[in-house]
């Protein structure tokens, strides 16, 4: 079994974020293509948690935090095909 440092676990992080930033943006140019709307459920989005802004007011600097995680189904194939390029490397 392999160890993982920090520096190769950073990577696989960055790896799997991008093959799922890819995969959206392949989800959203087919979505405004026209075949969009015959495989609308490669392209349409499942939201899986949505943290609402959370806000933080020091008096000299405010905060605004918030997370929403809505993939669309290609957005999870590139992580998973990241996820083997990753394993190869």
């Amino acid at each position: 079994m392999k160890r993982f440092s920090s520096q190769s676990t950073f990577v696989i992080i960055v790896i799997l974020v991008l093959g799922g930033i890819f995969g959206g943006i392949i989800g959203e140019l087919i979505n405004t293509s026209e075949i969009g709307n015959t495989i609308s459920l490669l392209t349409e989005h499942h939201e899986i948690f949505n943290i609402n802004n959370i806000a933080i007011n020091l008096y000299i600097i405010e905060f605004n935090f918030g997370l929403h995680f809505a993939p669309n189904v290609l957005s999870i194939i590139g992580i998973i095909i990241a996820w083997f390029i990753a394993r190869k490397l």
